[in-house]
């Protein structure tokens, strides 16, 4: 029996094709992201163009892989960013979005045959298809976390969708090429992320999270029936476009077909892995990123558990406020505040949205944000109308940023205290003993029973026995104080509990 004819395209889409597959022969061994743009005009060409589906399949594979070439040379791009970032690379990173979004979409479109109860047949690679709509979802989940931004709307419905997909058709327990992550593993990794609060990290710390969940197997088993013997249980409704919610701050529906999942185990995995850390033992031994070994990678570590494994509620109902309010921003500027306050330096004003007596919701009005960092300490001081009024300056930790557009940014503030003492720290144990610029905060029961010390990430570690604390108020006095407790650490402050040194 003779072969069937080859199919032959109309001339229009030959040339369609041929013009496609030139552009991708020219883009092959770049590195930047500057072609974004044209990338996405060629998938939109693709997408109206007529095609087998088994060779749509095979040119957007050559999409993708300039896809993940410009993808991963933005989120590097992203590591020291400031909030709000820039129109012009807020606009850059749209492109990007969109790029990623039309190539989600059409990943999914080639599977439209998998749905069809008259479809005579169904595409080849199905796994690969919904493996790689799946990465480009993990992408632009990234890029908004770095830059503090909602994640896109109906991203969350298309993750669940791709994993539900994956699953009916038993696909989503395969290992990846090379046997790389499965489409399972890739999904738990997504939501690991995404319940780990991204808004309250540093991009440096949030690619380190994403590399710790890539890197280490993740200990989380997904089921349909519900769970409640632990406190680290999530879970998700496919059906909405969020990720998933913790147990203890919302229970779902009765109609609801939820996916259940405990951290328990993963939470656990990340104490112990900070406890090997802080006895020495390097992060490559373990297995973790290089992150790890800095003075930071155990403090996120230990923010990791407890998000995973101990969800917290809300423990004071939130307040509408619509007041005006400065702020000064870091350590070192709200110690010469503290010294000098008469000459409080360069401020922003910020509009007080929500309050408790946790802390604040702030919306920026004006002044420079260039060095508001996730993580850093902060004052705030309510703007009095009466200009004779005094207002304190309250002592708080930047605990999240979100920015929804360029001339916009949010800040969730911890409050710490209602006060503090400006001092210098010295540690005799360290190789170069210099004074460093640091706050005292009051006891504060019951969240702290005794005095703390706020200094720079690196000054001294939990394993520092006594540091030298110079007070310079009306009289200078030096006093011998031994670190008890880290009760905060972030990539620009940690915050110790300080008791007297009775060692002589």
């Amino acid at each position: 029996m003779p072969p069937p004819p080859e199919t032959r395209l109309p001339s229009s889409q030959e040339t369609t094709v041929r013009n496609i597959l030139e552009w991708l022969s020219m883009a092959r061994g770049r590195s930047g992201s500057e072609d974004a743009d044209q990338l996405h005009r060629q998938i939109l060409l693709l997408r109206e163009t007529p095609l087998p589906c088994d060779q749509r399949i095979r040119i957007l594979d050559l999409f993708y892989g300039q896809a993940a070439r410009i993808a991963n040379a933005e989120v590097r791009s992203l590591q020291d960013v400031t909030l709000p970032i820039p129109r012009k690379l807020r606009q850059r990173l749209r492109v990007v979005q969109d790029l990623l979004a039309t190539l989600t979409q059409d990943y999914f479109n080639t599977l439209a045959e998998l749905f069809d109860p008259l479809a005579t047949g169904a595409p080849k690679s199905p796994h690969n298809s919904l493996r790689r709509a799946i990465y480009a979802i993990a992408w632009q989940v990234r890029i908004a976390n770095l830059i503090a931004a909602p994640t896109p709307v109906g991203l969350w419905q298309q993750l669940h969708a791709a994993f539900r997909t994956a699953r009916r058709l038993q696909l989503d327990e395969i290992a990846g090429p090379h046997g790389s992550a499965s489409i399972r593993r890739l999904y738990i990794n997504i939501i690991l992320t995404a319940i780990a609060h991204p808004s309250s990290f540093t991009a440096m710390e949030l690619e380190f999270i994403a590399e710790y969940v890539a890197k280490c197997p993740s200990p989380v088993d997904l089921t349909d029936d519900p769970l409640i013997d632990s406190d680290g249980i999530f879970w998700m409704d496919p059906e909405k476009d969020v990720p998933a919610h913790a147990l203890v701050r919302r229970i779902p529906g009765p109609e609801t077909r939820a996916l259940y999942f405990s951290c328990a185990a993963i939470a656990a995995q990340a104490l112990q892995h900070r406890q090997e850390l802080l006895e020495g033992t390097p992060a490559e031994l373990l297995g973790l990123p290089s992150f790890a070994d800095t003075h930071t990678g155990p403090g996120v570590l230990l923010r990791l558990s407890q998000l995973w494994g101990h969800p917290a509620k809300r423990r004071f109902p939130r307040r509408r406020q619509s007041y005006r309010a400065s702020l000064c921003p870091g350590l070192d500027k709200l110690w010469q505040l503290i010294k000098s306050p008469t000459a409080p330096g360069e401020l922003s004003e910020w509009m007080v949205t929500n309050e408790s007596p946790d802390g604040y919701a702030l919306m920026h009005m004006a002044g420079h944000t260039d060095h508001l960092r996730v993580g850093d300490i902060v004052a705030l001081q309510a703007i009095d109308e009466d200009p004779e009024a005094y207002s304190p300056w309250n002592i708080c930790i930047i605990r999240w940023a979100i920015s929804e557009n360029p001339e916009h940014i949010e800040l969730g503030l911890q409050m710490l205290a209602p006060r503090a003492t400006a001092v210098e720290v010295a540690n005799p144990a360290a190789a170069i003993s210099r004074k460093v610029a640091a706050l005292m905060l009051p006891a504060m029961p019951p969240m702290r029973e005794i005095p703390s010390l706020v200094v720079p990430t690196g000054v001294i570690s939990e394993l520092t026995h006594r540091v030298v604390v110079l007070f310079d108020n009306t009289n200078l006095s030096i006093r011998e104080l031994n670190p008890v407790q880290l009760h905060e650490q972030s990539s620009a402050i940690e915050i110790f509990s300080v008791a007297p040194d009775d060692t002589g």
